[in-house]
């Protein structure tokens, strides 16, 4: 089919040879020696003239193709919160080819997918669809990215059904409950800001402030089009570098420098009431790590043991030896600048108290029992079976090139991470445990019925007390 669309478009006059569009293509090899059994399947990355940056990787079992286009410009970009999002959601609502109704009818009547959003570093499109079908969606799924024709009468209608799913979601406490730990945890750093954005921000944000968004950072050369599927890995670099030849530049993306991100001096509570509760949501934790960080799989294997899986610690002590949750989870959350670690759970308003405590000491058990050796061999034995089907689909193997762009990582994650697992000791897991996991000054943030926990939150540390359906998240 690729070569199809490259002999049609050049009988047309419309493409180049790749060398033409791309003078001198910065080719990077994305192979490595076998360090493990599951090794990262090969892949090629192509930096354009104009600076987009091409990732393909060729999944001949499937006769499916999954793009994604990445762009560096997540939630910490915001001026106002939600700008991110609302722009990428924006972008769906129609383009230089098609209508929003025009385009949802194509998608839909090939059986694709297509969809757009951000999160904290970046905003992405994607598309799933056949690939006998590539030369109907990359055309259209290049006018989505570079064509947007940002109509109004579209813009309000998002507008207006975001805000009326942001106040959905506030109905449900696991649906906001990371918003307001975020905003506790890091307060005015950017990772405080809720990607989705808030009733007010959303409300009074303008069409003219998401296409200056748009044309600050949806720039060729902030940009990655990962994409991965059923076809030939010459045709398909040709077909996209002549595809977007015409994509350029228009504004430079400054590089902005990290904010600092400060650790907590003192324990405090975000107490969020919701008079109408039958249970208590929570929260606990503290900073955690970056996701450069050479000790992120290592961390996962311990993390495993204490609340990673359903025969972590935590699971076994609040849900199957005390009942008093149906589960109960904890995790390392890595941004490109810091991160977080929590803890997560929730349990009836009379047994609050009972399971934050026994939480806390179950938690506890890392620094006051410590991991014997069974137990991190199952732990690193559960890792190693886990990881592989993370990266099998063609949907999955696209995002994990996201991450690579975004995050600035290769390869070696992938062909080392077997190599790493296998490589954690005792000793090395003490030294992990004792580096990283928060203990002092933890955060928590409770929603429920306040005035019948507010003097159980008092245990835990400063309290702060906030109306559920007040606006934005207690920044």
């Amino acid at each position: 089919m690729i070569r199809q669309l490259i002999a049609a478009a050049t009988a047309a006059g419309l493409v180049l040879s790749l060398s033409a569009c791309a003078p001198d293509p910065q080719v990077v090899s994305d192979k490595s020696p076998t360090a493990s059994s599951f090794q990262m399947p090969a892949s090629e990355t192509v930096v354009l003239d104009n600076g987009l940056t091409l990732m393909l990787m060729p999944q001949t079992e499937v006769p499916l193709i999954t793009i994604n286009a990445v762009v560096r410009a997540g939630s910490v970009r915001d001026k106002t919160a939600g700008m991110a999002s609302i722009t990428a959601q924006s972008l769906l609502l129609g383009n230089s080819l098609a209508s929003k109704q025009e385009t949802e009818l194509l998608v839909d009547s090939l059986g694709a997918s297509l969809d757009a959003d951000s999160g904290v570093e970046g905003s992405y499109i994607g598309a799933d669809f056949m690939a006998k079908d590539a030369g109907q969606m990359l055309p259209l799924f290049k006018a989505v990215l570079t064509g947007p024709t940002f109509d109004q009468t579209e813009y309000s209608k998002l507008l207006q059904n975001k805000v009326a799913a942001l106040a959905q979601a506030k109905e449900s406490p696991r649906a906001v409950i990371s918003a307001y730990f975020n905003a506790l945890l890091f307060a005015d750093h950017p990772y405080g800001s809720p990607s989705f954005g808030d009733r007010i921000s959303l409300e009074n944000m303008s069409l003219q402030q998401v296409r200056d968004f748009y044309r600050a950072y949806y720039q060729p050369a902030n940009t990655a089009l990962t994409i991965a599927g059923d076809f030939e890995l010459a045709d398909m670099k040709v077909y996209l570098a002549a595809l977007f030849s015409d994509w350029q530049g228009t504004a430079v993306v400054e590089a902005v420098a990290p904010e600092p991100v400060e650790t907590p001096t003192s324990a405090r509570v975000l107490l969020v009431d919701k008079p109408d509760a039958i249970e208590t949501t929570f929260l606990i934790g503290g900073m955690g790590i970056s996701r450069d960080n050479p000790d992120f799989v290592g961390l996962q294997v311990i993390n495993t043991i204490l609340g990673g899986r359903f025969t972590s610690w935590l699971n076994d002590e609040l849900r199957v030896n005390s009942g008093l949750t149906y589960g109960a989870r904890s995790g390392f959350i890595p941004f490109r600048d810091g991160g977080m670690f929590r803890i997560s759970t929730f349990t009836k308003t009379s047994t609050t108290e009972e399971a934050i405590d026994l939480a806390l000491a179950t938690y506890a058990k890392l620094w006051e029992q410590g991991i014997d050796q069974a137990t991190l061999d199952s732990a690193k034995a559960y890792v190693k079976g886990q990881f592989p089907p993370d990266y099998e689909t063609t949907g999955q193997l696209s995002s994990l090139m996201a991450d690579m762009y975004l995050f600035d990582f290769g390869p070696e994650f992938i062909n080392g991470f077997e190599t790493k697992v296998n490589g954690l000791t005792l000793a090395e897991s003490k030294r992990l445990i004792d580096s990283y996991f928060p203990r002092d000054n933890l955060q928590y943030v409770l929603i429920g019925r306040a005035d019948e926990i507010q003097d159980i939150a008092a245990k835990y540390g400063e309290v702060r007390r906030v109306d559920m359906q007040a606006p934005g998240f207690a920044r």
